[in-house]
């Protein structure tokens, strides 16, 4: 049975990847099942090659479950074909990485807006939606620069308002922090924490950063394909 108040329900999830000829392909995930609120935030830890990237894609719609439901405020994502998942993850998902993969001939500005133009909204509203979180998280002196003339700490601020742009109800962050030093990951955690309560946006961050998943409501850590409360946590 779903939680009818649920943002986004994960059942009985498995994902393995095909392995060599005549071999058990191996599972990453293992019959996991999530259940996130509209509006929570949570962070999911644990080490390397555990399967955090690769649940987090499948949150996000960018692979599917080997077996298992996914379903984002109550629609079945596996019953959908594959333009109808790239609709709606521009118009209702929004993602954040560790590498920020802005266009370097683009500018900030116009960084920012490329995802309107793919979920076919480049309305004047956009720009001026872009302009206001610009200024929001401090980069408003910086909308005719390219990312080459940003710090890896303004090119992550950008790269998340990349991300709100299209007003999305989930926003996924993968490792944002990783490539940031000290100050920039602290001002970046801070940032998050602040547009998922005043933006109202449902935050999962997958992260090897203690300080980062503090900043969450809720912590999970994914060990051996499924996940359980981090330490601490009920």
């Amino acid at each position: 049975m779903t939680d009818e108040h649920a943002l986004l329900e994960l059942i009985d999830v498995s994902k393995a990847y095909a392995g060599p000829a005549d071999a058990e392909a191996p599972a990453v995930l293992r019959g996991l099942s999530l259940t996130v609120r509209a509006g929570e935030s949570l962070a999911v830890v644990g080490p390397s090659g555990c399967g955090k990237s690769t649940l987090l894609n499948i949150i996000g719609t960018l692979d599917r479950p080997t077996t298992g439901q996914v379903l984002l405020d109550g629609r079945d994502l596996a019953a959908m074909d594959d333009n109808a998942l790239a609709r709606l993850r521009s118009r209702q998902i929004g993602f954040v990485f560790q590498l920020h993969h802005l266009l370097p001939q683009c500018t900030i500005l116009e960084n920012v807006l490329l995802p309107t133009l793919a979920a076919g909204d480049a309305s004047p509203g956009r720009a001026d939606r872009a302009r206001e979180l610009l200024d929001r998280v401090g980069l408003s002196h910086r909308l005719g620069y390219r990312p080459g003339q940003l710090s890896g700490g303004e090119r992550q601020r950008a790269a998340v308002v990349r991300a709100l742009i299209n007003a999305p109800k989930l926003l996924l962050a993968d490792e944002p922090t990783g490539s940031l030093d000290r100050a920039s990951a602290a001002n970046l955690g801070d940032l998050l924490a602040e547009l998922n309560r005043d933006e109202a946006v449902t935050l999962i961050v997958v992260t090897h950063s203690g300080e980062l998943a503090g900043r969450m409501a809720r912590r999970l850590v994914l060990r051996d394909g499924r996940l359980a409360p981090a330490d601490g946590e009920k």
